[in-house]
């Protein structure tokens, strides 16, 4: 499907490949959590002793993964040319397509929550008849839609205040190693000690201060300042939702959960607040923001009754 990136020519030839790439693709994020969350160590930190590793992990090596090929790609492209880019993310795509076998498959850990909450037949439906089910896609798309306008207008709100092309790429590098630093170094003892719905307050009022102060000033070095701060209203929440879901979530129902909470959850969530924001930003300009930050002012009270399971 990449590949065919290379012939397609106009609107609809380009929003065909578009959507059969994605849908190739789509599979993967969820399957590949539900793998990483089936052979990761227990969340727990009495059983850390057991072996395995941390699910952070593998989302940090994804991360920083993401700012190795966009400086490469971005290297490639000033050599060869915009094409270099779909030849690239092809041979990364056939190398994944090689490397999946070697994949063992890892049962997932059977939990005493996990037992007890075990709904019958019901798929989907039985996942939000799940105490705690809805309540964290509530949380993820107030927070992570949030992301919404930064991710389409920041750019160009930069560039109107005269941040150029290098220093914007710095600045999403910049927020992409607060990733990194969540999910390998400091995620897991902040989930430890703060627990589930402690660390999705803390994502939550993150984004508060991150939108507002976006909504204030361009200034560069406020932007640098703020930047980090998506390691706590991405990675973190992510990590506090993925600790929750491991142990509210029967194990038969991993893989449609995380499927249920990426594209519902997230990919709704910003697709529509994607959309909003256009309207927003036409409308009001950088104060467009401060409906961000009010999302994530509604989910604070919410991401407070978020508790992990006993």
């Amino acid at each position: 499907m990449a590949l065919l990136y290379l012939s397609a020519e106009g609107l609809w030839a380009l929003l065909l490949v578009s959507f059969l790439h994605a849908a190739a693709l789509a599979p993967l994020a969820p399957l590949s959590d539900t793998l990483a969350l089936g052979a990761a160590a227990p969340a727990r930190r009495n059983d850390a002793s057991e072996p395995g590793f941390d699910y952070g992990w593998i989302r940090g090596a994804g991360s920083a993964a993401f700012i190795v090929g966009t400086i490469l790609s971005g290297q490639l492209v000033g050599a060869y040319g915009i094409a270099m880019v779909i030849w690239l993310q092809a041979l990364l795509l056939a190398a994944a397509a090689f490397c999946a076998p070697w994949v063992r498959q890892i049962p997932p850990r059977l939990t005493q929550q996990s037992t007890i909450t075990s709904p019958g037949r019901g798929g989907i439906m039985a996942l939000f008849r799940l105490e705690k089910f809805p309540l964290v896609m509530l949380v993820a798309a107030l927070i992570l839609g949030s992301h919404a306008m930064h991710d389409s207008f920041v750019v160009i709100r930069w560039s109107a205040a005269g941040i150029g092309p290098g220093a914007a790429g710095l600045l999403w590098s910049e927020a992409v190693a607060g990733e990194v630093v969540v999910f390998f170094i400091i995620g897991r003892p902040l989930l430890d000690r703060l627990g589930v719905s402690g660390a999705a307050a803390l994502a939550a009022t993150a984004g508060m201060v991150r939108w507002s102060v976006e909504a204030q000033t361009a200034w560069l070095p406020a932007m640098a300042a703020i930047q980090p701060l998506h390691g706590f209203t991405f990675a973190l929440l992510h990590l506090a939702n993925m600790r929750l879901l491991a142990e509210i979530v029967p194990p038969r129902l991993a893989a449609t959960a995380l499927t249920v909470y990426g594209t519902v959850g997230v990919g709704a969530a910003v697709a529509l607040m994607t959309l909003v924001s256009g309207s927003l930003y036409a409308q009001f300009g950088a104060h467009g923001f401060w409906a961000m930050a009010v999302l994530c002012a509604i989910a604070l009270p919410l991401a407070r009754r978020l508790r992990e399971a006993a």
